[in-house]
């Protein structure tokens, strides 16, 4: 099964489906993340406060998979923001991963009260001219944050990581972003459980008439609306299900009534506010 793959800015590609390891057990990685190359994932979505960085490194090493059939994100941590700590923060991901360089390293929040993420995104710019990662991008960045960067650095982002799902669409953003070249990522695109989407009448329609699941409606719609894509599991039946969505399209009104479910239901922190 072949997953689509979208072109980034920089002209690498990235696979528009992935596997998220947010909340994975660090000890329980090595294995969730094996099962999920095993059911075809050659995308993985980390991040250095997971504290799971080591277990996917297992994975990957184990996996036998050759290296660039792979693509590899992880992310700064808030706290290693700022000219003289984020180089040891990526070389410590990259030790943990057992790898020499990330496909994708991002500024995990920009903590606009800390006021560093345009340093930070500089020394971001000089990892990727060394060859530390391939690309770099941000998550959680709204529209002011963004800005900053496109004014005060030479590097369009390659990707702004967001909460995103069917009730928080982030229109408004996608819309500011995508025509500067910034391609949109989905964090949370089922909601996290912190709502019933899966009840909600456009998805199960949906799952209904495709003989499908809703959370397979769900990611398929993110998938349609040309965004990437990373839903978590740590359930092996889940993980392969959620892979197997490329047997089946929605229709143009399907999509439009998964669509129309935006409320501008944020669950979880907004960037503007968060201080973790």
């Amino acid at each position: 099964m072949t997953v689509p793959t979208l072109t980034l800015n920089d002209g690498h590609t990235i696979p528009q489906l992935g596997f998220g390891v947010f909340q994975v057990d660090p000890a329980e990685a090595e294995r969730i993340v094996s099962v999920a190359l095993e059911a075809g994932y050659r995308h993985i979505d980390t991040a250095a406060v997971y504290g799971n960085e080591e277990g996917v490194g297992r994975a990957i090493a184990a996996s036998g998979v050759p290296r660039d059939e792979l693509f590899i994100t992880t992310k700064l941590w808030n706290s290693e923001q700022g000219r003289d700590t984020a180089r040891p923060a990526i070389e410590s991901s990259l030790e943990k991963l057992g790898l020499d360089y990330v496909d994708l390293y991002l500024i995990h929040w920009p903590r606009p009260d800390k006021d560093r993420y345009v340093e930070t995104w500089q020394q971001l710019e000089t990892f990727q001219a060394e060859g530390l990662s391939r690309s770099i991008g941000v998550s959680n960045f709204h529209q002011p944050h963004l800005q900053r960067l496109f004014d005060e650095t030479d590097t369009v982002p390659a990707v702004n990581q967001i909460e995103l799902h069917p009730a928080f669409a982030q229109r408004e953003l996608r819309a500011f972003q995508e025509p500067k070249g910034v391609l949109t990522e989905s964090w949370g695109p089922l909601g996290q459980g912190k709502y019933d989407l899966f009840g909600e009448k456009a998805v199960a329609d949906a799952a209904a008439a495709h003989g499908v699941s809703p959370a397979q409606v769900v990611i398929r719609w993110h998938l349609q609306e040309g965004l990437i894509v990373f839903p978590k599991s740590s359930t092996p039946e889940r993980i392969v299900t959620n892979f197997d969505v490329f047997g089946f399209e929605l229709t143009a009104d399907e999509v439009s009534a998964i669509g129309a479910l935006d409320r501008g239901q944020r669950v979880g922190a907004d960037p503007d506010t968060a201080t973790f």
